[in-house]
C-alpha cells in the first residue's frame, strides 16, 4: 500500500507543504523559548516552575475557546478561519523576535504571547483536522492524519538542532524570526485551495451546537474510552517534552546544542510514530495500534526517570516521540472516522483541547509536582500510571477492541 497515497489529491497535498514548512519554525521556536525559559531560571526545579507556567498559558485559551472553536469549524468556510489563525500565529512569531531583539523579553511577555498563539492554534487544528475528510477519499483519512504527523514531525528531526546552532550564533530571536516567516506558508497555500462549504446546514444555538460536540464523544461506547486516555496521558505523561528543556539543562547539564539533539530526538521518533500511522491506520483495527503506541510512550515516559546521560536520555526519547505520535495518530483517526460529518468539528475540537490545552495545563501540574519531589520521581509517576491506564482499559472495556 502506497505510504503517500493521499497527496495524489491536489488540495491536501498543498496544505500538507505549507504545514511542512510552517512546522519547521515552530519546531525551532519551541526549542528557542524552552532554552530562553531554562537559562534564565538558573535551577533545575525553578525551571520545571516556570516552563509548567508557561504550559499553562499555553492551556488557558483552548480550554476556554475549543467548545467554540469546533463549532466554527463546521459551520464557517474553513479557508477563511485558516486564513485568520495563522495570519494570527505569524504576528505572534514577530512580537517574540521583535521583544528579544530588544532585549526585552521575559517570562511574562512569553506567556502573554503564548496565551495569542494558542488562542490562535485552538481554532486552527479543529478546522484544519475537520477539512481533510473533504479533501481526500474516505478510505485514505488514515493515511492524510499520518501525513500531517510527518508533516508535524519530519521538521523536527532538525528544527531543533538548527534552533540550536542559531540560538549560538544569533541568539533566541533568529529562531522567532524564522518561524514568523515559516507560518506564512501555510497562508499561501489555503489561498491556492478551492473553498469548502460548511458542514453543518443547519442553524442552531451556539451552546447547545457546543454541547453537542461533548454529548457525542460522552455517548459514545469506544470513543469516550479513547478520549479518556488521551486525556489522563495529557494531564500526566505528555506534558514530558514540555519539561525536558529543564530536565536536559539542569538535571544533565546539556548546553544550547544538547537541548538540540534531546528534542531533535523527540521529533525524530514522532516523524517514525507518523509514518506508522500512516502505515498502519488505513488498516483494520486501529485500536491495537492504539493501545501498542500508548504502552510504548507510557514505557518510554518511565524509563526516562532512570536515564544517567544525555546520549542515553536521546534513545529513550526516540522511543517516547514514537509512541507518542502513532498514539495521537491514531486517537485522531478513530475520532474522524466514527464521527458524521456535521460532528466531526465539534468532536475533533475536544480531541484539540486535550491535545493543545490539557496537556499544556499538564506540564504546570508535572512542573510543580517536579519542583517538590524531582523530575525524576515525576516522569516515573506519570509513565507508571499511563501503563496501568491503558491495560485497564484494554482488559474491562472490550469494545475498544473492536474499532
Amino acid at each position: 500500500m502506497n505510504i503517500f497515497v493521499a497527496l495524489r489529491y491536489r488540495d491536501f497535498r498543498l496544505l500538507w507543504l505549507g504545514l511542512l514548512v510552517s512546522n519547521l519554525g515552530t519546531w525551532m521556536q519551541f526549542t528557542a523559548m524552552g532554552f530562553f525559559v531554562a537559562r534564565m531560571a538558573g535551577s533545575a526545579h525553578q525551571a520545571a516552575l516556570d516552563l509548567g507556567i508557561l504550559g499553562g498559558a499555553r492551556a488557558i485559551p483552548v480550554l476556554l475557546l475549543s467548545p467554540l472553536a469546533g463549532v466554527i469549524a463546521d459551520r464557517l468556510p474553513r479557508r477563511r478561519v485558516l486564513l485568520v489563525t495563522n495570519t494570527t500565529m505569524a504576528l505572534a512569531a514577530l512580537i517574540l523576535a521583535l521583544l528579544a531583539t530588544a532585549h526585552s523579553l521575559n517570562l511574562v511577555g512569553l506567556v502573554l504571547i503564548s496565551v495569542l498563539n494558542s488562542g490562535a492554534n485552538g481554532f486552527d487544528a479543529p478546522t484544519r483536522q475537520s477539512w481533510v475528510p473533504f479533501l481526500v477519499d474516505r478510505r485514505h483519512i488514515g493515511n492524510a492524519v499520518g501525513l500531517n504527523s510527518i508533516a508535524f514531525n519530519a521538521p523536527a528531526v532538525v528544527g531543533p538542532a538548527f534552533a540550536g546552532l542559531l540560538i549560538v550564533w544569533i541568539g533566541v530571536a533568529g529562531a522567532f524570526y524564522f518561524n514568523a516567516a515559516a507560518t506564512l506558508a501555510v497562508v499561501v497555500a489555503v489561498i491556492l485551495m478551492k473553498p469548502s462549504p460548511p458542514s453543518a446546514q443547519r442553524a442552531e444555538p451556539t451552546w447547545h451546537a457546543m454541547q453537542q460536540g461533548v454529548a457525542f464523544i460522552v455517548r459514545h461506547p469506544a470513543l469516550r474510552w479513547i478520549v479518556l486516555a488521551q486525556f489522563v496521558t495529557a494531564l500526566s505523561a505528555r506534558p514530558y517534552s514540555q519539561l525536558i528543556p529543564a530536565f536536559a539543562v539542569n538535571v544533565l547539564h546539556a548546553g544550547p546544542r544538547g537541548l538540540g539533539w534531546a528534542v531533535s530526538a523527540i521529533g525524530i521518533g514522532g516523524f517514525a510514530g507518523a509514518l506508522v500511522t500512516a502505515y498502519f491506520a488505513q488498516r483494520e483495527r486501529r485500536s491495537r495500534l492504539w493501545l501498542q503506541s500508548g504502552l510504548l510512550m507510557s514505557a518510554g515516559v518511565l524509563a526516562l526517570a532512570f536515564v544517567p546521560s544525555l546520549r542515553l536520555a536521546v534513545c529513550v526519547l526516540f522511543v517516547i516521540g514514537v509512541g507518542t505520535m502513532a498514539m495521537m495518530g491514531a486517537t485522531s483517526t478513530l475520532i474522524q472516522m466514527l464521527s458524521p460529518d456535521d460532528l466531526r468539528g465539534r468532536a475533533l475540537s475536544i480531541y484539540t483541547m486535550i491535545a493543545i490545552g490539557v496537556m499544556p495545563l499538564g506540564s504546570l501540574v508535572d512542573g510543580a509536582i517536579g519542583s517538590i519531589i524531582g523530575l525524576r520521581e515525576t516522569f516515573a509517576l506519570a509513565g507508571a500510571l499511563c501503563v496501568a491506564l491503558f491495560l485497564a482499559i484494554w482488559l474491562f472495556a472490550p469494545i475498544v477492541r473492536t474499532v
